[in-house]
């Protein structure tokens, strides 16, 4: 005998009428449940988000050469072609451009995976996701060397 079957009859529906969901609810709730291959593939991604982290900090010549990609990238292609977002004041568009930024690995927003941010120099509070595709091409050509 369960707590629900102590309830009066009318109390029992008003119970159970409360945990029922809506057919929208329910579909909104399926759309964050994750089955295995997306559990598979994040779990991936994280392990190789920890490791770049481990190593960017621990290994001086891997970070600059991070630096120096990423760097080169928004000399060639501009800052639109790496940042996720360049509503960004010109202060700190300038230092980018110049190359005075450090590289992290964080999550910009909580709701969101590991990636790569770009932290100018000076301004630690400010941290500035890069497309999240290069992100995923830096960490394949790190883990290739």
């Amino acid at each position: 005998m369960s707590w629900l079957d102590k309830f009066p009859s009318g109390e029992k529906e008003r119970v159970r009428e409360r945990f029922r969901m809506s057919p929208a609810a329910y579909e909104k709730m399926r759309e964050r449940v994750k089955g295995p291959e997306d559990l598979k593939e994040e779990m991936q991604w994280n392990e190789a988000m920890a490791q770049l982290k481990f190593a960017l900090e621990t290994e001086k010549e891997l970070k600059d050469a991070l630096i120096e990609q990423i760097a080169s990238d928004i000399e060639s292609g501009g800052l639109e072609s790496v940042l996720e977002s360049v509503d960004l004041p010109q202060e700190i568009r300038d230092q980018l451009e110049r190359g005075e930024f450090d590289v992290h690995v964080d999550t910009p927003v909580e709701s969101e995976r590991d990636q790569i941010v770009l932290v100018p120099e000076g301004n630690i509070t400010e941290k500035i996701p890069i497309n999240f595709s290069l992100s995923e091409t830096y960490v394949s050509q790190l883990g290739e060397s």
